[in-house]
């Protein structure tokens, strides 16, 4: 097995995630309600990245207003997820108009200069495709593919970050780009795609999931060498600590690896990243910002909490049926969407996002960004928690 030195620690008290899940069709119905709501303010614009006092600012689909260089997908996203669940024309209409602010960001290049094409074109031009045969949508999002796939370090056979940052530099957060390579080398065939995809999630699990099953969000490989040079934290508390965001993505985006190369070594990897998780919540299952913190009284991260929930939910749908856990992962994303409706939505009147209490960088002195605010990412993949959980026979995911 590749990562046989990674533990994976036992999940503490599983009972924890035996919780009522009746309200969830309620909370769907809320969502969709909300987002409905919200159309005519974002149909060529779009929710900034973060909120600011619980309230979405209207930016355009490229700009680097409160971070949003890699956030306008979301949006699209939870119209598409609104279309499935409800089939109201209205939201496939105004997701389909979005597809021009997309292929303009194309044409002109506009903050493409970076690893983030799976965030901007999966939930929206992929899902737009899948959900519709669009030919024009599937020959953009291959186009985005070509982006991203551009960005691979034959050497450090990572995909870097942005053109700003120190040679060899990749973070964990690229884990839920990379289904963009997977897709699109089955939708050409071409192995290329495939090979990239895989060698950068390899990277991901030999240098960032670290012995006891927790991540750094960045980390470095000089592209000369190919030697790995240093991990850190970025957005996290310290080095030594675990960015629950990025231990959020690592979980979603190894159950999403496993799932397009069936390789069992990315299902053990995924494992030992959300049994970590698991173990470091507090009482109501909500994540705070950082695992370093697992008492109540912390700022939660409740994008992060979203993220990670779908992130179980397929793993729990990519284990065999005779994994001792894998049902505990069910409920675990289960419960943990379960106590963000019931705890962490409010009404219209307070709010125009799904989810409070997220953070986009917490601040440590520095001012953050978002901190203790709406993340529209997080809304996304909360609504999407809500629509796998619906789903009996199974969603089709995007990504």
């Amino acid at each position: 097995m590749r990562y046989q030195n990674i533990n994976c620690e036992p999940i503490s008290a599983p009972q924890r995630f035996d919780v009522e899940a009746d309200g969830l069709a309620e909370a769907l119905k809320n969502a969709l309600q909300k987002t409905e709501k919200n159309l005519p303010k974002f149909v060529h614009l779009y929710p900034s990245a973060c909120s600011e006092k619980s309230w979405y600012r209207a930016v355009p689909n490229a700009t680097t207003e409160l971070g949003s260089d890699w956030t306008a997908a979301f949006w699209t996203g939870m119209l598409w997820l609104s279309y499935e669940m409800s089939r109201n024309e209205l939201f496939r209409a105004v997701a389909e108009a979005q597809f021009d602010d997309y292929a303009q960001r194309y044409d002109a290049f506009q903050l493409m200069n970076h690893h983030d094409m799976g965030f901007l074109f999966i939930p929206s031009i992929v899902a737009q495709y899948k959900l519709t045969g669009s030919r024009k949508a599937r020959k953009l999002a291959l186009k985005a593919a070509d982006v991203l796939a551009g960005r691979f370090s034959e050497r450090a056979g990572i995909i870097q970050v942005r053109d700003r940052d120190i040679q060899g530099a990749f973070i964990i957060d690229c884990s839920m780009n990379v289904p963009l390579l997977f897709w699109a080398a089955q939708q050409t065939g071409r192995h290329d795609y495939y090979v990239k995809g895989l060698r950068h999630m390899v990277r991901v699990a030999e240098c960032m999931l670290r012995a006891d099953g927790s991540s750094y969000q960045c980390f470095q490989i000089d592209e000369v060498t190919g030697q790995p040079v240093r991990g850190w934290q970025g957005q996290g508390y310290d080095d030594a600590s675990c960015w629950a965001r990025g231990q959020a993505w690592l979980i979603y985006g190894l159950a999403l690896c496993y799932r397009y190369t069936k390789d069992l070594d990315f299902l053990y990897a995924a494992k030992c990243a959300s049994n970590y998780f698991l173990n470091r919540l507090p009482s109501d299952l909500v994540c705070n910002w950082d695992l370093i913190f697992t008492q109540d009284e912390e700022q939660r991260d409740t994008s992060a909490a979203a993220i990670a929930a779908c992130g179980l939910l397929e793993l729990h749908r990519q284990l065999p049926a005779q994994d001792a856990e894998r049902n505990l992962y069910l409920n675990a994303g289960r419960a943990i969407t379960v106590r963000l409706a019931e705890r962490y939505t409010a009404d219209s009147a307070v709010t125009d996002g799904l989810l409070l209490h997220g953070v986009y960088c917490r601040d440590k002195g520095d001012g953050g960004l978002g901190d203790d605010e709406c993340c529209i990412w997080g809304d996304y993949f909360y609504m999407e928690a809500l629509v796998r959980l619906s789903q009996k026979d199974g969603w089709n995911p995007y990504w």
